[in-house]
Formats: structure tokens, C-alpha cells, sequence
């Protein structure tokens, strides 16, 4: 017999739940002394309280996931008891009202008084309030919020996907995000369907209590011999004590449902959220108390209630008042520093310029204060090490600043002092980008997004569901400025590249082949030729990740020559399985564009007479392989591929630099750079639209 399903160790938390559903097996099919009775209904009690702190106190409705499931065993629990009351009630009803337990006595004297009467109206008042109001809102609210939830998860799971490629976020915490978006959808879904359990809970109690009085009549009048009105007062005041013992834990359950589900998004619990959003503006505490004192002014009203409440809420807006004036009073105090005496000029008053500089007005200063835990200094260190794992080296800090000449909501991106984007942010709304695959618009304003130049708008931050159900992919304001500030860095990270940081990534990797270091620079190679090598690999977006081949690579072929260009060339060749996948991720067959027979012999004709670099290409010519390629590209793009244009080797460096500044998309490879595993394609011809 295979035994492999059993649990390897079990524990009170395993055991819980085949427990309860013993107890529950139990209450029905076994008869149950009084006593046992009164500990099912106190512990049915005391769980429904649990249940709703637990509710009240939880900040995010995920936290208590299982609340579903909760629902059904507490339902199942309650009906449970009923079967196992109305057992004694019924069978020991005549000899008392304690005969089924202290519990159902307590309910059935001291709260209605004993008046049968009295306790039908409560518990029926109970009911109505139960099934109509509480049940019924929350129903209604889980319903909708399943809706929405699963309206929204392609939208969420888009966002997710974007801050993944842009590096805000790693693998890892992407997986959580998606599990949280699936257990967000399975939970309202879920809580959809579990508060049909109360609603059926909150009838099955007025059938119940309805059957055991009919019941216990025929019981006590036919069995028991009594008369109608010691039978009916008997079996009357034990079935509404046993429902009012089963309805007030019904009603907790259900209020605690109703806070679940009518949550808003907050990173406070629901009694944090009600004191600072209900009892902390000083006027409407004034006011309130005013109203108050006043209606205990009118005659007849009970004046000592009326103005014993409206002092204290006056002094709770008194209190809360000076609070704030202490507050504002403690930020504008400064301390009176006395000037200190005028003091030469040296050069720790030049201020060197930052390789990357950050400036934010002063309405962006909270999404980078380290005090109040900015969003956006987590967001730079994700996209600083996003960098450093797709180009292959660590790029220098990004020295944040605020600027009072800003706009507010404005930021400014500088390279070593200049200025290379700036854009605007607003703190407290959402930035919903057009894929392109949106179904409709929405109010807001509309602006670019500024990294990729796509249709945007700002929205409002009760639009998120609304704007990803509709396909927009929606990111808050640090995600804008950090995805900006990625572009860019990528855009130039030749830039970035400085001595600083190339020897620190030589220092690095001497860790691991220190010879191979010592070998190449400076034995070989100066430390600017290498350099300049990198960069040129970074100009035309190539990764410089494989350090080994490029440094062996440039320490083969620099014994011959110190021309950065001709290593940078070899290096090229070198690393041509990762450039073409880096291109083509997943094909075997390149589609590509190539020159037409008569351009490629004029180009390499002005090679031969001018060098490499090509200055003396010959006007016309230049402005017609312009225009060509323009053309060329424009048409492969139409064709959904990517542009690439494929050179002979003596020609791809000319070309790659001449074409960059106006057809900065266009990738040039040489013949000798593709590996013997690729096949090529020619989809278009550069010179044939003459």
C-alpha cells in the first residue's frame, strides 16, 4: 500500500481542519449533552470574533486569502449547532428552559427578557439586517470587485512586463507580482460565490427557528401532554434563544465579509484609516460639535448628553488643532547659525561635474527623499544594475538634485553638465501609455511618454483597473523618470564608459585572469586605445559582456596594429554570434538588405582612394545612399523585419558611422561577421529605387 500522500510530519495547524470537520460530523449525527452544547456555541461565538478582528485589522484583502474558505467552514459550523440544538430542544424542552444549555437559556432570558414576544421582533430585526443590508452589500461588492479583477489582469500582467524589461524590476519579483495578480482574481472570484453562503445562512435561520416552535408545539402538546400556552412559551423562548445564539456570530461573519471586500488599496488597516480620515480635521470637528450643543439647547432633548458629547468633540478638535500648529511651528523653525567670516577661494569651492546628474522639482523631492523611503531611488538602483547585467559594466551613480527652477512636477537628465532628456512626472497619478492596442480613450491629460515617444496620458489613480482592463499599460510616476533615465543611459553608454570606470572593470576581471590583464594593457595596448575600442562597440549598441573574447581578440591582433578602428573591426567578427542573435533572438535565416552591384562598387572605389574612414565620399553619392537607404529601411520595416543592412567588411564601419545620425534603428554587419550556422535572405536593395 502506498502511503506516500500521507503527511511526513503532522501539527496542530495540518489537523485543524479534518478536526472541525469531525465537529461538525459529530454535532449532526450525534446526540450532545447541554453542557458540550454551550462549549460548541461559545467556541462558534469566540470564532466568529477572531474572524472579524482579523478582518478588520488585515491592510491587504490577500493577507487573509483564506477567508473564503472560512466563510463555508463557520457557515457549515453554525448549521452544525442548529441540528444538534433543535436535537435537545426538541427532546429535552419540557423539562425547562436550561434543559439545552446555559447558553441558549442566557440568550433566551437575560438579553430578550423572557418575553417570547420580544425576542421574535429581535431576532427578526436581526435577520433583516443581516440578509438584506450586510449580506447583500457585500455580496454585491465581491461581485463586482471579481469583475473588475479579472477585467484587469491583462492590463496588470502588461505593467509587469514592462517594468521587467526596463529593469525597474528583476525575475523574481516579477513571478511574486504575476501570483499576485492570478491570487487576486481566484479571490474575489472565490468570495463571490463564498457569500452566497451567508445569504443561505441568514434564511436558513428564520426557517429553522420557524421549524423548531412548530415542532416543539407538536412535541410538548402531543408527547408531553402540556397545555398550548406552557408549550408554546417554552419551545418559543428555547428556538428563538437558539437562534439568536446562531445569528449574532452569522452577523460578525458577515460585517467581517463586508470590511473584506469593501476595502480600498491602503497601507493602513480599516481603524487606522477611519481615525485619520474621519477625526483629523479640526473644522469639521468644531463644526460637528456646535450642531450637537445646539440640538441639546432644543427643550425636551437630553441636554446633559448632547453637551457632555459636544465638549468632547470639541476637545478632540481642539487637541488635533494645536497638534498641527506644534508641527508647522517645528518645520519652520531654523537654527540661527551666525555667518561665518569670509574666507579665501581654494579649489573646494570647484565643483567637479557628475558623469549623471538627476534634477526634480519640488513636487518630485518625496520620490527621492531617503527620509520618507523615495520610490524612485530603489527604481535608479534597479535600472543601475539592469545596466550593468545587459552592457557588461557598472555605470557611475546618478548624483540626484532638486531645482526650484524646474517646473514642479519637472525633471531634467544631464550627461557630465548637459542636458539629454527632461520630461514631467505628477506624483499621486498614473501615466497610461497607448500600446496601440487600447479600446477606447480616457480623461486626462495627454502628453508623449517621453522614453519611447508613444502616445500617453496622465489618469487619475482610481482609473488603474479601468485603463489596464482597456489595454493601457499603466506605470506610476518614479517608473516614468527611472524607464526615461534607462533609455538614455543605453542610448549613451559610450558616454559613460569613462577611464574611471573601464579600469574598475579591468580591476574586476584581473580578479578572476589577472595574466591575461597584464598581458594586453599596458604591455600592448594603452588604456585609451582599449577604450576607445569598447566604445565603439557601445556606439552601435553591441554589449561588451564577453570581456574574455574581446580582450583575447584585441591582445591577438595588437601586436600589428594600435588602430582602434581595425581592432574594433576584428573584435566585431569576433563577437558575431552574439551581435546577429542579439538582432535576430530565434531565426536561422537572416532577412536583409545589401547594396545593389553598381553602389557597392562606387562605395569601395571611394574607399580605395580615401582610407576608411570614408571623409572623401563623394557629395552626390552620399546624398543618393542616403536617400536609399531611407527608402530600403522604410520598406523592411513595412515588412515587419528588422533593418539590417548587410556589407562587405571594408565598407560596414564607413557605413555604420555615416548612416547612424539619420537612420539611428539601422544595424550594418559585415559578411564576416555572420557565423557559417546563419543563412541569409535579401528582402530589399539599396540603390534600386533610382
Amino acid at each position: 500500500m502506498n502511503f506516500a500522500f500521507w503527511p511526513q510530519k503532522l501539527n496542530g495547524k495540518t489537523l485543524a481542519a479534518p478536526i472541525l470537520v469531525i465537529m461538525m460530523l459529530a454535532l449532526m449525527v450525534l446526540p450532545i449533552p447541554s453542557f458540550a452544547l454551550d462549549i460548541f456555541f461559545s467556541f462558534n461565538l469566540s470564532l466568529s470574533i477572531i474572524v472579524l478582528l482579523t478582518a478588520l485589522y488585515t491592510i491587504n484583502p490577500l493577507d487573509f486569502m483564506v477567508f473564503p474558505a472560512v466563510l463555508l467552514i463557520t457557515t457549515m459550523l453554525r448549521l452544525s449547532l442548529n441540528v444538534a440544538s433543535t436535537r435537545i430542544v426538541l427532546t429535552e424542552g419540557h423539562n425547562g428552559p436550561d434543559a439545552a444549555g446555559k447558553v441558549i437559556e442566557a440568550f433566551g432570558h437575560f438579553l430578550i427578557g423572557g418575553n417570547y414576544l420580544v425576542g421574535g421582533v429581535v431576532f427578526i430585526i436581526l435577520t433583516i439586517i443581516n440578509f438584506v443590508v450586510v449580506t447583500k452589500g457585500a455580496g454585491r461588492i465581491a461581485e463586482v470587485g471579481a469583475r473588475f479583477a479579472l477585467d484587469a489582469m491583462p492590463g496588470k500582467q502588461m505593467a509587469i512586463d514592462a517594468d521587467l524589461n526596463s529593469g525597474l524590476i528583476g525575475e523574481e519579483e516579477a513571478k511574486l507580482r504575476r501570483k499576485q495578480v492570478s491570487q487576486e482574481a481566484e479571490f474575489y472570484g472565490a468570495m463571490d460565490g463564498a457569500s452566497k453562503y451567508v445569504r443561505g445562512d441568514a434564511v436558513s435561520g428564520i426557517i429553522i427557528v420557524i421549524v423548531n416552535m412548530i415542532g416543539g408545539l407538536i412535541v410538548g402538546m402531543v408527547q408531553h401532554e402540556l397545555d398550548f400556552n406552557k408549550a408554546l412559551e417554552t419551545y418559543t423562548l428555547l428556538a428563538i434563544g437558539d437562534g439568536l445564539v446562531a445569528q449574532i456570530p452569522s452577523l460578525l461573519i458577515s460585517v467581517a465579509a463586508g470590511a473584506v471586500v469593501s476595502r480600498v488599496a491602503s497601507d493602513q488597516d480599516l481603524g487606522s484609516q477611519m481615525v485619520t480620515q474621519l477625526l483629523m480635521k479640526s473644522q469639521i470637528l468644531y463644526i460637528t460639535a456646535g450642531i450637537v450643543g445646539g440640538l441639546g439647547m432644543i427643550p425636551g432633548m437630553p441636554h446633559i448628553a448632547f453637551w457632555l458629547l459636544a465638549s468632547i468633540i470639541a476637545g478632540l478638535a481642539y487637541n488635533y488643532q494645536r497638534k498641527k500648529q506644534d508641527e508647522s511651528l517645528v518645520e519652520m523653525i531654523t537654527p540661527n547659525i551666525v555667518a561665518p567670516e569670509m574666507e579665501e577661494v581654494t579649489w573646494q569651492d570647484v565643483s567637479p561635474i557628475q558623469a549623471l546628474g538627476l534634477e526634480v522639482g519640488y513636487r518630485l523631492i518625496t520620490l527621492v527623499d531617503q527620509v520618507q523611503d523615495g520610490e524612485l531611488l530603489r527604481r535608479i538602483k534597479g535600472v543601475r544594475r539592469k545596466f550593468a547585467q545587459e552592457i557588461g559594466f557598472l555605470p557611475p551613480a546618478v548624483h540626484i538634485n532638486d531645482n526650484l527652477e524646474l517646473k514642479p512636477s519637472a525633471y531634467r537628465i544631464s550627461l557630465k553638465g548637459v542636458e539629454i532628456g527632461a520630461g514631467e512626472s505628477h506624483p499621486g497619478q498614473l501615466l497610461a501609455i497607448n500600446p496601440g492596442m487600447v479600446t477606447g480613450p480616457l480623461p486626462g491629460i495627454e502628453v508623449t511618454d517621453p522614453a519611447f515617444g508613444l502616445p500617453a496620458i496622465w489618469i487619475d489613480s482610481q482609473l488603474n483597473e479601468q485603463a489596464q482592463a482597456m489595454g493601457y499599460t499603466v506605470v506610476n510616476a518614479s517608473t516614468v523618470i527611472a524607464t526615461h533615465l534607462n533609455h538614455l543611459m543605453i542610448t549613451h553608454a559610450a558616454d559613460l564608459l569613462g577611464r574611471q570606470e573601464l579600469q574598475a572593470l579591468l580591476d574586476h576581471l584581473a580578479k578572476q585572469a589577472p595574466k591575461l590583464i597584464e598581458e594586453l594593457i599596458p604591455k600592448l595596448l594603452p588604456l585609451s586605445i582599449f577604450q576607445k575600442v569598447l566604445q565603439n562597440l557601445l556606439i552601435e549598441e553591441v554589449h561588451i559582456r564577453d570581456m574574455n573574447t574581446i580582450i583575447e581578440t584585441v591582445a591577438e591582433y595588437a601586436p600589428q596594429t594600435q588602430d582602434a578602428t581595425l581592432l574594433t573591426t576584428m573584435v566585431r567578427i569576433a563577437l558575431g554570434r552574439a551581435i546577429v542573435q542579439q538582432i535576430f533572438p530565434s531565426e536561422r535565416e537572416l532577412p536583409v538588405m545589401t547594396l545593389e552591384n553598381r553602389l557597392e562598387q562606387l562605395l569601395l572605389q571611394g574607399i580605395q582612394s580615401s582610407g576608411v574612414e570614408g571623409e572623401g565620399i563623394e557629395p552626390g553619392l552620399a546624398e543618393t545612399l542616403a536617400s536609399q537607404t531611407a527608402l530600403a529601411t522604410q520598406k523592411q520595416e513595412q515588412l515587419g523585419f528588422a533593418p539590417v543592412l548587410l556589407v562587405p567588411s571594408p565598407l560596414r564601419f564607413m557605413l555604420a558611422r555615416f548612416l547612424r545620425k539619420n537612420l539611428p534603428q539601422l544595424k550594418v554587419i559585415s559578411h564576416a561577421e555572420l557565423p557559417n550556422t546563419y543563412s541569409i535572405k535579401v528582402t530589399n536593395l539599396v540603390g534600386a529605387f533610382a
